[in-house]
Protein backbone atom coordinates (compact mmCIF):
# COMPACT_ATOMS: atom_id res chain seq x y z
CA UNK A 1 0.00 0.00 0.00
CA UNK A 2 1.25 3.27 -1.23
CA UNK A 3 0.73 5.25 2.22
CA UNK A 4 2.64 8.42 0.71
CA UNK A 5 -0.23 9.12 -2.16
CA UNK A 6 -2.95 8.42 0.25
CA UNK A 7 -1.76 11.17 2.64
CA UNK A 8 -0.76 13.75 0.26
CA UNK A 9 -4.62 13.27 -1.49
CA UNK A 10 -6.42 13.70 1.98
CA UNK A 11 -4.17 16.51 2.24
CA UNK A 12 -4.85 18.16 -0.77
CA UNK A 13 -8.38 17.83 -0.39
CA UNK A 14 -8.35 19.08 3.02
CA UNK A 15 -7.36 22.51 1.92
CA UNK A 16 -10.14 22.46 -0.96
CA UNK A 17 -12.75 21.94 1.94
CA UNK A 18 -11.12 24.66 3.66
CA UNK A 19 -11.79 27.36 0.08
CA UNK A 20 -15.21 25.56 0.28
CA UNK A 21 -16.11 26.64 3.64
CA UNK A 22 -15.25 30.42 2.66
CA UNK A 23 -18.75 30.34 1.16
CA UNK A 24 -20.89 29.70 3.96
CA UNK A 25 -18.78 32.23 5.87
CA UNK A 26 -19.41 34.81 3.61
CA UNK A 27 -23.13 34.06 3.73
CA UNK A 28 -22.59 34.91 7.15
CA UNK A 29 -21.22 37.78 6.55
CA UNK A 30 -23.88 39.14 4.24
CA UNK A 31 -26.46 37.92 6.96
CA UNK A 32 -24.30 39.84 9.65
CA UNK A 33 -24.47 36.55 11.25
CA UNK A 34 -21.72 35.37 14.18
CA UNK A 35 -22.28 32.10 12.76
CA UNK A 36 -19.84 32.97 9.68
CA UNK A 37 -17.08 33.80 12.13
CA UNK A 38 -16.87 30.25 13.06
CA UNK A 39 -17.10 29.08 9.24
CA UNK A 40 -14.32 31.31 8.77
CA UNK A 41 -12.31 30.21 11.27
CA UNK A 42 -12.39 26.57 10.80
CA UNK A 43 -11.70 26.98 6.76
CA UNK A 44 -8.25 28.97 8.09
CA UNK A 45 -7.55 25.56 10.42
CA UNK A 46 -8.56 23.00 7.96
CA UNK A 47 -6.08 24.60 5.14
CA UNK A 48 -3.02 24.57 7.65
CA UNK A 49 -4.03 20.87 8.70
CA UNK A 50 -4.13 20.18 5.01
CA UNK A 51 -0.82 22.32 4.46
CA UNK A 52 0.65 20.54 7.59
CA UNK A 53 0.08 16.85 5.90
CA UNK A 54 1.56 17.83 2.80
CA UNK A 55 4.41 19.66 4.08
CA UNK A 56 6.55 16.92 3.33
CA UNK A 57 8.13 16.55 0.68
CA UNK A 58 7.20 14.86 -2.87
CA UNK A 59 8.20 10.61 -2.43
CA UNK A 60 6.36 7.66 -4.10
CA UNK A 61 3.84 9.08 -5.92
CA UNK A 62 2.69 5.89 -8.69
CA UNK A 63 -0.42 4.06 -7.15
CA UNK A 64 -2.68 1.80 -8.76
CA UNK A 65 -6.92 0.42 -7.79
CA UNK A 66 -6.24 -0.42 -4.51
CA UNK A 67 -4.55 2.93 -3.75
CA UNK A 68 -7.40 4.95 -5.71
CA UNK A 69 -10.05 3.05 -4.17
CA UNK A 70 -8.85 3.77 -0.57
CA UNK A 71 -7.88 7.11 -0.98
CA UNK A 72 -11.54 8.22 -2.20
CA UNK A 73 -13.11 6.33 0.99
CA UNK A 74 -10.86 8.06 3.14
CA UNK A 75 -11.63 11.36 1.72
CA UNK A 76 -15.03 11.05 2.04
CA UNK A 77 -15.16 9.93 5.48
CA UNK A 78 -12.56 13.06 6.42
CA UNK A 79 -14.65 15.53 4.43
CA UNK A 80 -17.38 14.82 6.38
CA UNK A 81 -15.68 14.22 9.49
CA UNK A 82 -14.54 17.94 9.52
CA UNK A 83 -17.44 18.98 7.52
CA UNK A 84 -19.82 18.21 10.63
CA UNK A 85 -17.78 20.33 13.25
CA UNK A 86 -19.25 23.75 11.57
CA UNK A 87 -22.62 22.43 12.66
CA UNK A 88 -21.63 21.63 16.34
CA UNK A 89 -19.58 24.90 16.94
CA UNK A 90 -21.99 27.31 15.67
CA UNK A 91 -24.93 25.36 17.79
CA UNK A 92 -27.03 24.56 14.67
CA UNK A 93 -26.68 20.99 15.05
CA UNK A 94 -25.54 20.15 19.13
CA UNK A 95 -24.87 16.91 18.76
CA UNK A 96 -21.95 15.75 16.82
CA UNK A 97 -23.26 12.10 15.64
CA UNK A 98 -26.38 14.08 14.39
CA UNK A 99 -23.74 16.75 12.51
CA UNK A 100 -22.46 14.00 11.14
CA UNK A 101 -25.52 12.52 9.88
CA UNK A 102 -26.17 15.81 8.15
CA UNK A 103 -23.21 16.02 6.56
CA UNK A 104 -22.56 12.70 5.27
CA UNK A 105 -25.97 13.25 4.18
CA UNK A 106 -25.54 16.50 2.35
CA UNK A 107 -21.87 15.09 0.70
CA UNK A 108 -23.30 11.96 -0.45
CA UNK A 109 -26.58 13.38 -1.71
CA UNK A 110 -28.99 11.82 0.11
CA UNK A 111 -30.88 14.24 1.53
CA UNK A 112 -32.48 12.34 4.42
CA UNK A 113 -32.34 14.90 7.59
CA UNK A 114 -32.15 14.67 11.20
CA UNK A 115 -33.81 18.09 11.49
CA UNK A 116 -37.02 19.01 12.52
CA UNK A 117 -36.87 22.10 11.98
CA UNK A 118 -34.88 23.09 9.50
CA UNK A 119 -36.05 26.87 9.32
CA UNK A 120 -33.94 27.17 12.70
CA UNK A 121 -30.60 26.72 11.16
CA UNK A 122 -28.69 30.15 10.37
CA UNK A 123 -28.40 30.85 6.75
CA UNK A 124 -24.56 30.32 7.15
CA UNK A 125 -25.34 26.31 8.02
CA UNK A 126 -28.38 26.18 5.29
CA UNK A 127 -26.07 27.28 2.74
CA UNK A 128 -23.30 25.09 3.86
CA UNK A 129 -25.72 22.12 3.86
CA UNK A 130 -26.77 22.89 0.44
CA UNK A 131 -23.58 23.53 -0.49
CA UNK A 132 -22.28 19.77 0.22
CA UNK A 133 -24.90 18.28 -2.51
CA UNK A 134 -23.01 20.64 -5.08
CA UNK A 135 -19.48 19.26 -4.42
CA UNK A 136 -20.40 15.77 -3.71
CA UNK A 137 -22.64 15.42 -6.67
CA UNK A 138 -19.82 15.70 -9.52
CA UNK A 139 -17.14 14.25 -6.53
CA UNK A 140 -14.32 15.79 -4.85
CA UNK A 141 -11.73 14.12 -6.27
CA UNK A 142 -13.05 14.92 -9.97
CA UNK A 143 -13.19 18.37 -8.97
CA UNK A 144 -9.48 18.20 -7.71
CA UNK A 145 -8.47 16.63 -11.01
CA UNK A 146 -10.47 18.95 -12.99
CA UNK A 147 -8.63 22.05 -11.35
CA UNK A 148 -5.56 20.43 -10.03
CA UNK A 149 -2.61 22.87 -11.47
CA UNK A 150 -0.07 20.65 -13.70
CA UNK A 151 2.76 20.36 -11.30
CA UNK A 152 0.59 18.48 -8.93
CA UNK A 153 -0.35 16.02 -11.29
CA UNK A 154 2.60 13.62 -10.60
CA UNK A 155 0.24 11.66 -9.00
CA UNK A 156 -0.02 8.31 -11.29
CA UNK A 157 -2.70 6.71 -12.92
CA UNK A 158 -5.47 9.43 -11.98
CA UNK A 159 -8.11 7.32 -13.64
CA UNK A 160 -7.97 4.77 -10.48
CA UNK A 161 -9.45 7.63 -8.18
CA UNK A 162 -11.78 8.84 -11.22
CA UNK A 163 -13.20 5.21 -11.11
CA UNK A 164 -13.86 4.65 -7.53
CA UNK A 165 -15.76 7.89 -7.06
CA UNK A 166 -17.63 8.01 -10.55
CA UNK A 167 -21.46 6.12 -10.31
CA UNK A 168 -21.92 3.02 -13.26
CA UNK A 169 -20.74 -0.49 -14.34
CA UNK A 170 -17.75 1.27 -16.74
CA UNK A 171 -15.95 4.65 -16.36
CA UNK A 172 -13.65 6.09 -19.02
CA UNK A 173 -12.42 9.15 -20.56
CA UNK A 174 -14.33 11.67 -22.80
CA UNK A 175 -10.97 12.98 -24.02
CA UNK A 176 -7.34 11.31 -23.33
CA UNK A 177 -6.43 13.31 -20.58
CA UNK A 178 -8.63 12.10 -17.35
CA UNK A 179 -7.80 15.97 -15.98
CA UNK A 180 -9.43 17.52 -19.10
CA UNK A 181 -12.17 14.64 -19.16
CA UNK A 182 -12.74 16.33 -15.48
CA UNK A 183 -13.04 19.30 -16.71
CA UNK A 184 -15.31 18.83 -19.28
CA UNK A 185 -17.85 17.26 -16.90
CA UNK A 186 -17.25 20.30 -14.43
CA UNK A 187 -17.99 22.85 -17.42
CA UNK A 188 -21.31 20.71 -18.04
CA UNK A 189 -22.43 20.63 -13.96
CA UNK A 190 -21.22 24.23 -13.73
CA UNK A 191 -23.26 25.46 -16.75
CA UNK A 192 -26.47 23.54 -16.10
CA UNK A 193 -26.40 24.89 -12.20
CA UNK A 194 -26.23 28.26 -13.72
CA UNK A 195 -29.02 27.67 -16.04
CA UNK A 196 -31.19 26.86 -13.14
CA UNK A 197 -30.44 29.33 -11.38
CA UNK A 198 -30.70 32.52 -13.80
CA UNK A 199 -34.62 30.43 -14.62
CA UNK A 200 -35.50 30.60 -10.88
CA UNK A 201 -34.57 34.23 -10.50
CA UNK A 202 -36.25 34.80 -13.33
CA UNK A 203 -39.29 32.81 -12.02
CA UNK A 204 -39.02 35.00 -8.98
CA UNK A 205 -37.36 32.93 -6.20
CA UNK A 206 -35.57 34.89 -3.60
CA UNK A 207 -31.64 34.63 -4.46
CA UNK A 208 -31.30 32.63 -1.55
CA UNK A 209 -33.27 30.05 -2.13
CA UNK A 210 -32.49 29.89 -5.76
CA UNK A 211 -28.66 28.75 -4.62
CA UNK A 212 -29.44 26.49 -2.26
CA UNK A 213 -32.47 24.57 -4.01
CA UNK A 214 -30.41 24.58 -7.32
CA UNK A 215 -27.19 22.79 -5.67
CA UNK A 216 -29.61 20.34 -4.42
CA UNK A 217 -30.98 20.01 -7.66
CA UNK A 218 -27.81 19.64 -9.25
CA UNK A 219 -26.22 17.34 -6.80
CA UNK A 220 -29.84 15.26 -6.72
CA UNK A 221 -29.61 15.75 -2.93
CA UNK A 222 -32.74 17.40 -2.02
CA UNK A 223 -31.64 19.35 1.14
CA UNK A 224 -34.06 22.85 1.10
CA UNK A 225 -34.38 26.02 3.37
CA UNK A 226 -37.75 25.57 3.93
CA UNK A 227 -39.72 22.56 6.24
CA UNK A 228 -41.94 21.81 3.55
CA UNK A 229 -39.58 21.21 0.77
CA UNK A 230 -40.55 22.84 -2.02
CA UNK A 231 -44.18 22.32 -1.68
CA UNK A 232 -44.88 26.01 -0.89
CA UNK A 233 -43.27 27.66 -4.15
CA UNK A 234 -45.23 28.60 -6.92
CA UNK A 235 -45.95 25.99 -9.83
CA UNK A 236 -43.72 27.51 -12.52
CA UNK A 237 -41.13 27.13 -10.01
CA UNK A 238 -41.88 23.50 -8.91
CA UNK A 239 -41.88 22.78 -12.51
CA UNK A 240 -38.33 24.17 -13.62
CA UNK A 241 -36.76 22.50 -10.36
CA UNK A 242 -38.93 19.14 -12.02
CA UNK A 243 -36.98 19.53 -15.72
CA UNK A 244 -33.31 19.86 -14.22
CA UNK A 245 -33.61 17.51 -11.64
CA UNK A 246 -34.97 15.09 -14.39
CA UNK A 247 -31.89 16.24 -16.60
CA UNK A 248 -29.23 15.97 -14.05
CA UNK A 249 -29.97 12.48 -13.65
CA UNK A 250 -28.78 11.91 -17.20
CA UNK A 251 -25.49 10.18 -18.43
CA UNK A 252 -23.36 13.03 -18.59
CA UNK A 253 -21.46 11.25 -21.86
CA UNK A 254 -24.71 12.48 -23.46
CA UNK A 255 -24.39 15.99 -22.81
CA UNK A 256 -20.41 15.95 -23.94
CA UNK A 257 -21.56 14.65 -27.61
CA UNK A 258 -24.63 16.97 -27.81
CA UNK A 259 -22.50 19.84 -27.22
CA UNK A 260 -19.14 18.89 -27.63
CA UNK A 261 -19.05 15.88 -29.94
CA UNK A 262 -18.60 15.70 -33.57
CA UNK A 263 -21.36 13.19 -34.22
CA UNK A 264 -24.23 14.89 -31.94
CA UNK A 265 -26.72 11.83 -32.85
CA UNK A 266 -25.14 9.76 -30.88
CA UNK A 267 -26.35 11.34 -28.00
CA UNK A 268 -29.46 9.95 -28.52
CA UNK A 269 -28.65 6.46 -29.27
CA UNK A 270 -27.70 5.80 -26.05
CA UNK A 271 -29.60 2.77 -25.21
CA UNK A 272 -29.43 4.24 -20.74
CA UNK A 273 -30.79 6.99 -22.09
CA UNK A 274 -33.49 5.93 -23.83
CA UNK A 275 -34.51 3.53 -21.11
CA UNK A 276 -34.01 6.42 -18.44
CA UNK A 277 -37.11 8.67 -20.23
CA UNK A 278 -39.19 5.61 -21.11
CA UNK A 279 -39.37 4.49 -17.04
CA UNK A 280 -39.98 8.19 -16.55
CA UNK A 281 -42.80 8.51 -18.62
CA UNK A 282 -44.23 5.16 -17.61
CA UNK A 283 -43.79 6.18 -13.60
CA UNK A 284 -45.66 9.88 -14.47
CA UNK A 285 -48.50 8.40 -16.79
CA UNK A 286 -49.68 5.89 -14.58
CA UNK A 287 -48.98 7.11 -11.66
CA UNK A 288 -51.35 10.61 -12.40
CA UNK A 289 -53.91 8.28 -13.26
CA UNK A 290 -53.52 6.58 -10.02
CA UNK A 291 -53.50 10.17 -7.99
CA UNK A 292 -56.08 11.97 -10.51
CA UNK A 293 -58.97 11.92 -8.40
CA UNK A 294 -56.88 13.24 -5.28
CA UNK A 295 -56.48 16.53 -7.29
CA UNK A 296 -59.15 19.79 -8.92
CA UNK A 297 -58.16 18.82 -12.07
CA UNK A 298 -55.42 15.93 -13.95
CA UNK A 299 -52.90 18.82 -14.42
CA UNK A 300 -52.02 19.49 -10.61
CA UNK A 301 -51.87 15.49 -10.69
CA UNK A 302 -49.39 15.37 -13.89
CA UNK A 303 -47.53 18.16 -11.87
CA UNK A 304 -46.79 16.52 -8.69
CA UNK A 305 -46.35 13.05 -10.32
CA UNK A 306 -44.00 14.34 -12.69
CA UNK A 307 -41.96 16.24 -9.82
CA UNK A 308 -42.28 13.13 -7.64
CA UNK A 309 -40.94 10.40 -10.33
CA UNK A 310 -38.63 12.95 -11.21
CA UNK A 311 -37.00 13.44 -7.86
CA UNK A 312 -37.08 9.60 -6.84
CA UNK A 313 -35.65 8.11 -9.62
CA UNK A 314 -33.08 11.04 -9.74
CA UNK A 315 -32.48 9.87 -6.09
CA UNK A 316 -32.95 14.04 -5.54
CA UNK A 317 -35.40 13.98 -2.54
CA UNK A 318 -37.07 17.21 -3.05
CA UNK A 319 -41.32 16.82 -2.48
CA UNK A 320 -44.37 18.88 -3.38
CA UNK A 321 -46.74 16.77 -1.79
CA UNK A 322 -46.81 14.07 1.09
CA UNK A 323 -46.71 11.17 -1.22
CA UNK A 324 -46.70 8.87 1.72
CA UNK A 325 -50.91 10.31 1.63
CA UNK A 326 -50.73 8.40 -2.05
CA UNK A 327 -52.41 5.26 -3.34
CA UNK A 328 -50.49 1.84 -2.54
CA UNK A 329 -49.90 1.69 -6.41
CA UNK A 330 -48.04 5.25 -6.57
CA UNK A 331 -46.23 4.44 -3.19
CA UNK A 332 -45.00 0.87 -4.59
CA UNK A 333 -43.68 2.29 -7.78
CA UNK A 334 -41.93 5.30 -6.31
CA UNK A 335 -40.04 2.94 -4.00
CA UNK A 336 -39.29 0.33 -7.12
CA UNK A 337 -37.51 3.10 -9.34
CA UNK A 338 -35.70 4.10 -5.94
CA UNK A 339 -33.71 1.12 -6.83
CA UNK A 340 -33.43 2.00 -10.13
CA UNK A 341 -32.03 5.09 -9.78
CA UNK A 342 -30.30 7.32 -12.25
CA UNK A 343 -28.26 6.80 -15.33
CA UNK A 344 -24.86 6.18 -14.51
CA UNK A 345 -22.21 8.95 -15.13
CA UNK A 346 -24.81 11.19 -13.81
CA UNK A 347 -25.17 12.54 -10.32
CA UNK A 348 -28.09 10.38 -9.13
CA UNK A 349 -27.92 7.98 -6.94
CA UNK A 350 -29.24 4.13 -7.16
CA UNK A 351 -28.34 0.86 -9.24
CA UNK A 352 -27.96 2.66 -12.15
CA UNK A 353 -30.59 2.32 -15.22
CA UNK A 354 -27.41 1.05 -17.13
CA UNK A 355 -26.99 -1.66 -14.56
CA UNK A 356 -30.54 -2.61 -14.83
CA UNK A 357 -30.37 -3.06 -18.57
CA UNK A 358 -27.70 -5.26 -18.89
CA UNK A 359 -29.29 -7.44 -15.74
CA UNK A 360 -32.62 -7.57 -18.27
CA UNK A 361 -30.50 -8.22 -21.34
CA UNK A 362 -28.63 -11.00 -19.91
CA UNK A 363 -31.44 -12.55 -18.28
CA UNK A 364 -33.04 -12.73 -21.42
CA UNK A 365 -29.86 -13.80 -23.33
CA UNK A 366 -29.79 -16.78 -20.20
CA UNK A 367 -33.62 -17.64 -21.54
CA UNK A 368 -32.69 -17.97 -24.88
CA UNK A 369 -29.87 -20.23 -24.28
CA UNK A 370 -31.70 -22.53 -22.62
CA UNK A 371 -34.08 -22.78 -25.95
CA UNK A 372 -31.19 -22.86 -28.27
CA UNK A 373 -28.28 -24.22 -26.11
CA UNK A 374 -25.66 -23.82 -29.07
CA UNK A 375 -25.99 -20.17 -30.20
CA UNK A 376 -23.74 -17.90 -29.53
CA UNK A 377 -24.81 -14.31 -28.59
CA UNK A 378 -23.77 -11.53 -26.36
CA UNK A 379 -24.67 -8.35 -24.43
CA UNK A 380 -25.39 -5.05 -26.49
CA UNK A 381 -25.37 -1.87 -25.40
CA UNK A 382 -25.70 1.09 -27.61
CA UNK A 383 -25.22 -0.82 -30.64
CA UNK A 384 -22.03 -2.62 -29.24
CA UNK A 385 -21.10 -5.45 -27.32
CA UNK A 386 -20.82 -5.49 -23.56
CA UNK A 387 -17.59 -7.30 -22.33
CA UNK A 388 -18.58 -10.66 -20.50
CA UNK A 389 -16.37 -8.91 -17.52
CA UNK A 390 -18.85 -6.01 -17.26
CA UNK A 391 -21.76 -8.55 -17.12
CA UNK A 392 -19.84 -10.27 -14.56
CA UNK A 393 -19.02 -7.39 -12.58
CA UNK A 394 -22.85 -5.79 -12.57
CA UNK A 395 -24.13 -9.47 -11.63
CA UNK A 396 -21.57 -9.83 -8.48
CA UNK A 397 -22.34 -5.83 -7.53
CA UNK A 398 -26.36 -6.44 -7.70
CA UNK A 399 -25.56 -9.31 -5.83
CA UNK A 400 -23.33 -7.56 -2.94
CA UNK A 401 -26.14 -5.06 -2.75
CA UNK A 402 -28.61 -7.01 -1.99
CA UNK A 403 -26.34 -8.26 0.99
CA UNK A 404 -25.54 -5.12 2.13
CA UNK A 405 -28.79 -4.05 1.78
CA UNK A 406 -30.89 -7.08 4.06
CA UNK A 407 -27.87 -6.96 6.48
CA UNK A 408 -29.17 -3.00 7.31
CA UNK A 409 -32.38 -3.76 7.27
CA UNK A 410 -31.70 -6.44 9.74
CA UNK A 411 -29.59 -4.32 11.65
CA UNK A 412 -31.68 -1.19 11.51
CA UNK A 413 -34.45 -3.75 12.97
CA UNK A 414 -32.64 -4.38 15.18
CA UNK A 415 -31.35 -1.21 16.85
CA UNK A 416 -35.26 -0.14 16.63
CA UNK A 417 -37.72 -2.76 17.29
CA UNK A 418 -40.21 -0.26 17.61
CA UNK A 419 -40.47 0.69 14.19
CA UNK A 420 -42.72 -0.42 11.53
CA UNK A 421 -41.27 -2.54 9.13
CA UNK A 422 -42.45 0.01 6.30
CA UNK A 423 -40.16 2.54 8.19
CA UNK A 424 -37.21 0.27 8.40
CA UNK A 425 -37.33 -0.51 5.03
CA UNK A 426 -37.56 2.59 3.31
CA UNK A 427 -35.15 4.09 5.86
CA UNK A 428 -32.27 1.61 4.28
CA UNK A 429 -33.55 2.02 0.85
CA UNK A 430 -33.90 5.74 1.04
CA UNK A 431 -30.40 6.38 2.52
CA UNK A 432 -28.33 3.57 0.84
CA UNK A 433 -30.13 4.50 -3.00
CA UNK A 434 -28.96 8.46 -1.31
CA UNK A 435 -32.85 9.37 -2.09
CA UNK A 436 -33.78 11.29 1.08
CA UNK A 437 -37.35 10.08 2.20
CA UNK A 438 -38.29 7.38 2.83
CA UNK A 439 -42.59 6.02 3.37
CA UNK A 440 -44.37 6.15 7.11
CA UNK A 441 -42.19 7.31 9.85
CA UNK A 442 -39.09 8.93 7.42
CA UNK A 443 -41.42 10.12 5.25
CA UNK A 444 -41.63 13.34 3.18
CA UNK A 445 -42.96 15.28 5.98
CA UNK A 446 -41.04 13.33 8.71
CA UNK A 447 -37.31 12.76 9.18
CA UNK A 448 -34.63 10.50 10.87
CA UNK A 449 -33.98 12.27 14.38
CA UNK A 450 -36.12 9.69 15.96
CA UNK A 451 -33.76 6.60 15.22
CA UNK A 452 -31.22 5.28 17.48
CA UNK A 453 -27.75 6.49 17.27
CA UNK A 454 -26.58 2.87 15.93
CA UNK A 455 -28.98 2.95 13.37
CA UNK A 456 -27.33 6.07 12.28
CA UNK A 457 -24.09 5.12 11.96
CA UNK A 458 -25.77 1.91 9.68
CA UNK A 459 -27.15 4.13 7.61
CA UNK A 460 -24.39 6.23 7.52
CA UNK A 461 -22.22 3.49 6.29
CA UNK A 462 -24.62 3.04 3.65
CA UNK A 463 -24.92 6.52 2.49
CA UNK A 464 -21.30 6.32 2.17
CA UNK A 465 -21.74 2.68 0.56
CA UNK A 466 -24.13 3.78 -1.53
CA UNK A 467 -22.60 6.94 -3.24
CA UNK A 468 -19.25 5.27 -3.75
CA UNK A 469 -20.68 2.07 -5.43
CA UNK A 470 -19.86 -0.19 -2.78
CA UNK A 471 -16.30 -0.81 -3.11
CA UNK A 472 -14.45 1.63 -1.98
CA UNK A 473 -15.80 1.42 1.73
CA UNK A 474 -15.71 -2.23 1.66
CA UNK A 475 -11.90 -2.03 0.58
CA UNK A 476 -11.11 -0.21 4.14
CA UNK A 477 -12.60 -3.67 6.23
CA UNK A 478 -9.49 -5.62 4.10
CA UNK A 479 -6.47 -6.12 6.62
CA UNK A 480 -4.57 -7.50 3.76
CA UNK A 481 -5.11 -4.56 1.62
CA UNK A 482 -2.84 -2.12 4.07
CA UNK A 483 -0.05 -4.07 4.36
CA UNK A 484 3.08 -2.21 2.65
CA UNK A 485 3.90 -3.68 -1.12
Amino acid sequence: MNYSIIRKTTGLVMKFEAIFLLLPALTGLVYREREGLIYLGMAIAYYLIGFLINFRGESDTEFYTKEGFISVALVWIVISICGALPFVLCGDIPSYPDALFETISGFTTTGSSILADVEALSHASLFWRSFTHWVGGMGVIVFVLAIMPARRRRMGNQIHMMRAESPGPVVGKLVPKIRDTAKILYLIYFGMTVTEIVLLLLAGMPLFDTLCLSFGTAGTGGFGVLADSVASYPLLQQGIITVFMILFGVNFNAYFFLFLGKDKKEAFRLTEVRWYFLIIAFSVVTITINIARMFDNVFLAFHHAAFQVGSIITTTGYATQDFDLWPQYSRCLLVLIMFIGACAGSTGGGIKVSRIVILVKAGLQEIHHYIHPRAVTSVHMDGKPVESETVRSVIMYVGIYVVIFCSSVLLVTLFDGDQSLETVFTAVAATFNNIGPGLSAVGATANFGHLSLASKFVLMFDMLAGRLELYPMLLLFSPSLWKQR
